[in-house]
């Protein structure tokens, strides 16, 4: 009964202020479709190169190298401005680097916008100089356009992070702490191994899209610290209301205090408990706080990781989706931070009525991301996540000598210049 009155109370509200509804509505109508129609004209502008990266095979280099890739890379950072945003449809750019499994191959791609081509090979030349970079056809175009069909069946999802961006995933450092170069782990081992044992006729993807971010989410993460530790977390713009109720409690509290304890000395500030102090968190806590005052440190990247896989579907495997999961597993922690799959793309987490139309939509869905390296900058929150170059580093870079997967691509000579006693024809 309930409930029938409160439905039938807002039924007769909008019937008694459509008029003032209706226009609001249509706003933020108009709004989303105007910014679909710029943004789409903005993106067909756009000119993309595909570059496959490959390095000599004795390469000595640990992901330290591919960090400070990232670091360069993090100087396209630049904001659309108003006119930019709403009238031209821009938006934030952005690079798609990609893992790819196909048939026991395992290849490394980059694409770039045309623009950014000279600088992404010459950071790579300069923390690789024997490396090779070839531009390649786009990989997406290889696959089936009816798919999921009879013949062909796939699937996908896009990660998300556990916990708040600020708290960081388990890092190179990590697996390269072993002073020997024999016991080292490298990060990607497990993954290189996976793509390199696929059949002939399967395909696994990996697709990690980054777009350089501001300090913004440094901010979030030092509001972060200060709740962990027990401060008084400052409000943010627009906050004079907050802060002016605050400083009337925080009176408030003094005054209390002046009459059961005696007045606070001169100079003296009233602090909240010893318990919710710095001094008084556990090793663990202290840890926890340390590791994100250093995650934040460094620069982020708004960051998006998809993954498909999609073969015939006589030789399908489910195994080999668990197996990418898997790999990305060994980068979470439970005090800190770590992946997931996204619940809301996810095939395997359709339910409800028509379960199996949801599932065939959701692997549509991811596909179709995937081919056109979508990168959602308006409906970031719940799809993506901010990752710093460490991070990043981790999650992606070319194996060094310490990974034998059998198919992994390698350079098998080092590219030498003429010797200086070469005879030269005058």
């Amino acid at each position: 009964m309930i409930f029938i009155s409160a439905f039938k109370i807002a039924l007769d509200m909008l019937k008694e202020y459509w008029w003032l509804i209706a226009p609001v509505a249509l706003f933020f109508i108009f709004r989303e479709l105007w910014l679909d129609y710029v943004e789409t004209k903005y993106l067909n502008t756009l000119k993309w190169k595909f570059l496959e990266v490959k390095i000599p095979k004795e390469v000595l280099k640990t992901p330290k190298a591919m960090e400070q890739i990232f670091a360069v890379l993090h100087g396209v950072e630049d904001e659309p401005d108003f006119i930019g945003k709403w009238f031209k449809g821009e938006v934030p750019d952005w690079f798609s680097f990609e893992i790819l499994g196909d048939g026991g191959q395992v290849r490394f791609l980059i694409r770039t916008l045309e623009d950014y081509r000279n600088l992404v090979e010459a950071q790579i030349y300069a923390q690789y100089p024997d490396a090779e970079i070839m531009e390649v056809e786009d990989c997406a175009t290889l696959i089936p356009s009816k798919i999921p069909s009879k013949e062909y069946d796939t699937w996908g999802t896009e990660l998300v992070l556990t916990k708040e961006d600020a708290y960081p995933i388990r890092t190179y450092p990590y697996f390269f702490e072993e002073a020997k170069e024999e016991e080292r782990v490298d990060p990607l081992a497990s993954l290189s191994e996976t793509l390199s044992y696929l059949s002939p006729g399967e395909h696994l993807w990996i697709q990690i899209l980054i777009s350089p971010i501001d300090e913004s989410w440094k901010e979030d993460g030092e509001k972060l610290v200060e709740k962990l530790i027990g401060r008084e977390v400052k409000s943010g713009k627009g906050g004079m209301i907050v802060d002016e109720a605050h400083g009337w409690g925080q009176a408030t509290k003094e005054v209390v205090h002046e009459l059961f304890f005696g007045a606070l000395k001169p100079g003296e500030e009233f602090k909240k408990s010893a318990e919710n102090s710095m001094t008084h968190l556990t090793p663990g806590e202290r840890d926890v706080v340390s590791a994100i005052e250093a995650n934040i440190a460094k620069l982020g990247f708004r960051t998006i990781v998809r993954f498909i896989y999609w073969a015939k579907t006589d030789i399908f495997s489910s195994a080999n989706k668990a197996s990418v999961l898997g790999a990305f597993k060994q980068f979470n922690s439970l005090n800190l931070n770590g992946f997931k799959t996204n619940s809301r793309m996810s095939p395997s987490s359709a339910g409800g009525l028509f379960k199996k139309r949801k599932e065939l939509y959701r692997k549509m869905n991811v596909l179709n991301n995937y081919k056109k390296r979508y990168f959602p900058f308006r409906g970031f929150s719940g799809r993506g996540f901010v990752l710093n170059t460490e991070e990043l580093a981790t999650i992606y870079h070319v194996p060094g000598k310490i990974v034998a997967a059998p198919m992994m691509p390698r350079i098998e000579a080092k590219k030498g210049g003429p010797p200086s006693s070469l005879p030269v024809e005058q």
